[in-house]
């Protein structure tokens, strides 16, 4: 299963006059569901930066399809679409309560050698960690 779901918790500070989510917000719900995924998968980025490595975004994009609101408890599925040499590319899909899409997203990541600051490919460890089945 190349998929991991987290529950978000809508905070007001993260709410417009309205109470709908800014469209900001969104990215930052993403970054957290990418790193849960990695970490659900036994890879932490404090660990990969501990060894050298960054994984930053270099594109992403959003498609809102209906606000989500003020103390909403939403899920976040965050799926992993494609692994290359050097990036890793994830979708994102985020429901509300009633089980309706709101949000859907796509990030492109690459493994860069903090050192150089040139694209790297991921170590064998890692390799093996993201393209493991469960």
């Amino acid at each position: 299963m190349n998929y991991h779901q987290i529950q978000i918790r809508v905070r007001y500070s993260e709410t417009d006059q309205m109470r709908v989510v800014y469209h900001g917000n969104y990215a930052q719900y993403f970054e957290v569901g990418r790193v849960e995924w990695l970490r659900n998968k036994g890879v932490s980025y404090k660990w990969m930066e501990e060894n050298g490595i960054m994984l930053p975004v270099v594109s992403l994009t959003m498609n809102y399809k209906k606000p989500a609101r003020y103390d909403e408890v939403l899920t976040l599925k965050t799926i992993l679409k494609k692994q290359t040499s050097v990036k890793i590319e994830f979708d994102y899909e985020l429901y509300n309560e009633q089980a309706e899409l709101l949000t859907t997203g796509n990030s492109v990541l690459v493994f860069v050698d903090m050192k150089t600051g040139r694209p790297m490919a991921p170590p064998l460890y890692i390799f093996e960690l993201l393209n493991r089945m469960e």
